[in-house]
């Protein structure tokens, strides 16, 4: 897909850019996946793992306020006319009553919790089709080293949570870079790309952690509950019980004590069973290697626009370890995975016709991208920040790119 330059520049100048960084108020540290969301409209992103965030803003919502939320911490809003650029935003911690929510919380049984939330798909989750704006990024290192860097701009066509129909996605735009020198020439190909992040939407695909087969063999608790957006949010921990062997995940789900909503998880796969597990994600490698994983966690956000929540953000953290039959030393790979909504509109009409840019499940990103170029493209779109090092991965992209 080309836009022509004209265009290009006549949508540059229709946005303003603005940056900063979001801390706690109290240590100073960055506050990782901090929603910033533009007030009246769908627009929004989320900081990177050092905090920082970047937004385009359209000139006709500057009159407009920005909103920085995070879980534990009071919501600020501020105007976008009286931001500074390289500004530091400062949020307060939640104080939550403890002693009443754990009274709240002792009355209801943390499995029966769980349940009534994956249920609670058509009450309190967006219940028509939407079609979502996504930036998604995906990176391989090789030790600490990037190896390989895919970014994508995508449209999901997001079915409504009533239904039980599969999401679709459309490519638009596609970049990558990948020294194969550093990959020591395996190609580590990793099934799912976006589809993946996507599919962390357990609500929407409840099937990929907590199947009713499964579901018997989790053992619920409730954790000291939390506060977002001055709600009160029950934690409940889960792992799997003793005495099963099959990988199961475990982790943390956060639940508005109103509506039963999920507005988060972060949970990690048991990757013990290094056979199975490698099953699940490793999709090809050459005959005389053993790929297995050492960790697999994840994340997923949800955000809440006029009382219907919805699929916001996605993180998935592999780390490998390849084992070349006849080699000495072993390498470690780590891929990590982001997708961020960025904007969403209401769109209860049929798939668009422009079939011959869906993506499949099993797509590999990197096959389809196109090299590091057309960088004018991406101007107008809201992107996740790049953390220091991917950036300087990229400045050397942009560095060789201007050499040839």
């Amino acid at each position: 897909m080309q836009i022509p330059s004209s265009s290009l520049a006549q949508t540059a100048e229709l946005f303003k850019e603005i940056e900063g960084k979001v801390v706690d108020e109290n240590n100073k540290t960055p506050l990782i996946f901090a929603d910033i969301a533009i007030e009246n409209s769908n627009i929004s992103t989320v900081t990177n793992t050092e905090g920082e965030f970047v937004l385009k803003v359209p000139e006709s919502l500057l009159g407009e306020s920005i909103t920085i939320t995070h879980l534990g911490f009071e919501k600020r809003k501020i105007k976008i006319s009286s931001i500074e650029n390289h500004e530091k935003i400062m949020l307060s911690s939640a104080i939550t009553q403890l002693s009443e929510v754990s009274i709240m919380a002792n009355n209801i049984d943390a499995r029966a919790l769980v349940l009534e939330t994956l249920a609670k798909k058509s009450d309190v989750y967006t219940d028509q089709g939407t079609l979502m704006t996504a930036f998604y990024r995906e990176t391989i290192k090789k030790k600490r080293k990037n190896a390989s860097l895919s970014e994508a701009v995508v449209k999901i066509h997001k079915q409504p949570y009533s239904n039980y129909r599969n999401d679709n996605i459309e490519l638009i735009k596609a970049r990558k870079n990948t020294d194969y020198s550093r990959l020591d020439t395996l190609a580590l190909k990793l099934q799912g790309g976006p589809f993946s992040n996507l599919y962390t939407d357990m609500i929407k695909y409840p099937e990929y952690i907590f199947t009713e087969d499964d579901l018997p063999l989790y053992q619920f608790n409730f954790e000291n509950s939390t506060k977002i957006n001055n709600r009160v949010i029950y934690v409940v921990s889960f792992k799997q019980k003793e005495n099963y062997n099959t990988p199961l995940y475990y982790g943390k789900l956060y639940i508005d004590s109103e509506t039963k909503a999920l507005t988060s998880a972060v949970y990690s796969l048991d990757v013990s069973n290094k056979s199975l597990s490698s099953q699940m994600y490793v999709r090809k490698k050459p005959r005389k290697v053993d790929v297995y994983p050492t960790e697999a966690s994840y994340r997923v956000n949800y955000r809440t626009k006029d009382g219907k929540w919805h699929y916001a953000y996605s993180n998935i953290a592999l780390t490998f370890k390849v084992n070349w039959k006849g080699k000495l030393f072993n390498n470690t790979y780590t891929l990590n995975s982001e997708m961020a909504i960025t904007d969403w509109e209401i769109q209860d009409k049929k798939l668009a016709k422009t079939r011959s840019q869906l993506i499949r499940p099993s797509t590999i990103l990197s096959e389809r991208a196109s090299g590091f170029s057309d960088p004018r493209f991406w101007g107008a779109y809201n992107i996740i920040e790049p953390e220091k090092s991917i950036e300087s991965a990229i400045k050397k992209i942009q560095k060789q790119l201007k050499r040839t």
